[in-house]
């Protein structure tokens, strides 16, 4: 059986958390982020389980859209110089409480992700006493 693991996850740039602990997907709480389209402004909500896509928008976003994504709390954008592997997109950085970054890719439809360590021994460490590995 996998181990499920359920990040909490903060701003790398004000380190104010980003996890809605009122809304929930699968049963767990969000990921909630600001959210800027070609057409509109909104939120968006992630599933926390690493590795789930599922998530809602206030707003439409179409298939291969690439959004603009803010914290809450200060509003700075989230994008970092880095693109998708897969498609070329902007990718968007969270910081894991328990250590490590976990960037997601802008473009919906995309579900390229992946954690990065740092400091690879301290952070892993952190990581895996977290979540039991």
């Amino acid at each position: 059986m996998e181990k499920e693991v359920s990040l909490v996850v903060k701003c790398p740039l004000c380190s104010e958390p980003l996890m809605d602990k009122v809304h929930l997907i699968n049963k767990r709480p969000s990921v909630k982020i600001n959210i800027e389209t070609a057409h509109e402004r909104g939120v968006l909500r992630l599933c926390g389980l690493y590795g789930n896509s599922s998530k809602e928008s206030d707003i439409e976003i179409e298939e291969g859209e690439i959004v603009s994504m803010f914290c809450p709390h200060c509003n700075k954008e989230l994008s970092i110089k880095e693109t998708c592997e897969t498609c070329g997109a902007p990718l968007i950085a969270f910081v894991i409480k328990a250590g490590g970054v976990v960037r997601i890719c802008s473009r919906n439809g995309c579900t390229n992700h992946h954690i990065v360590f740092k400091e690879v021994s301290e952070e892993l460490s952190k990581f895996y006493y977290e979540y039991g590995f």
